[in-house]
């Protein structure tokens, strides 16, 4: 479970670079159109479209152009449609990689991710070759907190387990049906999370030297920069001590 702490730290490191390049809006509004797309306009009858509308929100997208593409996906104006496609493959030293993407071109997407992984020491696998070893979970993060009342809320609402690591902050773990009960139930509790999400959760992780670790990550954010990714996920295990010299 201390694998969580990493991947948070990895993951913050992936938004800032997001919002850096200027794609993190229009990756967020290709969701919002896929989830409304998927399940309907009406965040209350579709966690997945409230879901990518908070991730939104937090990062300061105007209501108007969420509703443009909630609009968009529902049907009620035109725009481009994409297609959610899942591509698996392996980085260095057997770490297993997946891309999910959405994409108006399946040729262009292919192309891209497989140029990405051929040109920083990886290879796209098959459909299923590492989906496996992952697990979809819900992703809880504070900080800091109370944990005895952290681990009383969420346990009590429906929560799977609650980790505290290392460097002091607090991990509650869910399914992805319980994730949106338990984190109302957290922040009625006056509970703020610094980061929640869904996510995929490796079974086994693949521990990295600095050396590996540096290709490694080239790879990953060569991934992440690709215009039609939305997530990378990995099972790398990444040091702190790594991280920061990256």
């Amino acid at each position: 479970m201390a694998g969580h702490s990493k991947w948070h730290n990895i993951q913050h490191r992936k938004g800032a670079q997001d919002a850096k390049r200027g794609k993190i809006f229009t990756k967020l509004i290709k969701e919002i159109v896929i989830a409304a797309k998927a399940g309907g306009g009406v965040i209350e009858n579709n966690p997945g479209l409230r879901m990518v509308i908070d991730k939104a929100l937090a990062a300061n997208m105007k209501r108007d152009t969420i509703e443009n593409a909630v609009k968009r996906g529902s049907g009620d104006l035109e725009g481009e449609n994409y297609d959610e496609v899942r591509y698996e493959g392996y980085g260095l030293a057997g770490t297993a990689i997946m891309v999910d993407t959405l994409t108006d071109n399946r040729n262009r997407t292919v192309a891209d991710v497989r140029h990405a992984f051929t040109k920083h020491g990886g290879n796209l696998g098959t459909d299923g070759s590492v989906n496996y070893l992952f697990t979809k979970q819900g992703f809880i993060n504070f900080e800091s907190g109370d944990e005895d009342q952290i681990m009383e809320v969420a346990l009590d609402s429906g929560a799977e387990d609650v980790v505290t690591n290392e460097d002091g902050s607090i991990d509650v773990i869910t399914t992805p049906e319980e994730f949106f009960t338990v984190k109302d139930a957290l922040t009625d509790a006056g509970l703020e999370s610094t980061h929640s999400q869904v996510t995929m959760e490796p079974s086994t992780r693949v521990e990295l030297n600095l050396q590996d670790a540096e290709k490694f990550m080239k790879l990953i954010e060569r991934l992440e920069d690709l215009d039609d990714t939305q997530e990378v996920y990995h099972n790398a295990d990444i040091s702190e001590e790594v991280m920061a010299q990256l």
